[in-house]
């Protein structure tokens, strides 16, 4: 079970995730007011989709990230509806909400909302053993994708930071059809996941931070 709340984002409700925790000690009357001038202060996105209706994550993955895995004689593999095509991977959005604002704008982060991927998944196996990561959140504003991890077959944890987003080399929206189009993010090993592969597969090798590779976000906006 997923321990990160489904809730769509718009307009109003990503000027109260900004203002965050702003009125936590105050009244509630100073809340209310600390809560509009938040929101008075957030620029204008230039996107907002409150309900995402599908498309595909897709994960260009890094050759020295292959190199690595072949070196620990770990089989990458795919799990449930995700497709491995040479060294692209992709994961079909199920659901989520995102806000966008530019890049070149002050306004941090510029990338707000939660993309989930039930039902897909990477599967690293050497010898009789299988490490599965699946059911992908993404959140582009803390910058974490979060999965469920089972070794073998069993749950070992539900929603663990698996990767690190890093958005340095993000690419402006495109708008192609039906679909908004992020490209750019790189993805890399978490610190969690590093220590997670390294006692079960008994290898120091696996080091976070490791690039995994380059990210594709294809969301599908409309019908």
């Amino acid at each position: 079970m997923r321990k990160i709340s489904k809730a769509g984002i718009s307009f109003a409700a990503a000027a109260v995730l900004v203002a965050g925790v702003a009125g936590v000690g105050v009244t509630q009357a100073n809340a209310a007011s600390t809560h509009l001038a938040a929101a008075k202060s957030i620029p204008a996105p230039a996107a907002a989709v409150p309900a995402v209706l599908g498309g595909t994550t897709g994960v260009a993955l890094d050759s020295n990230f292959l190199a690595a895995l072949k070196s620990l004689k770990l089989t990458p593999s795919v799990y449930g509806t995700a497709k491995l095509t040479g060294s692209d991977i992709t994961f079909p959005i199920t659901g989520g909400s995102v806000v966008y604002w530019s890049p070149k704008s002050n306004y941090r982060p510029y990338v707000q909302g939660i993309l989930e991927h039930d039902g897909s998944g990477l599967t690293l196996t050497s010898g009789a053993t299988s490490v599965t990561l699946a059911d992908f959140t993404i959140n582009p504003g803390n910058s974490l994708l979060y999965g469920d991890v089972s070794v073998n077959g069993k749950v070992a944890a539900v929603q663990a930071p698996l990767f690190n987003l890093h958005g340095g080399t993000l690419k402006p929206l495109q708008l192609q059809g039906k679909d908004a189009i992020l490209t750019g993010t790189t993805v890399h090993v978490s610190s969690t996941a590093a220590s997670l592969l390294d006692s079960t597969f008994k290898t120091t090798a696996v080091k976070a931070d490791l690039l995994v590779g380059v990210a594709t976000i294809t969301a599908q906006i409309s019908k």
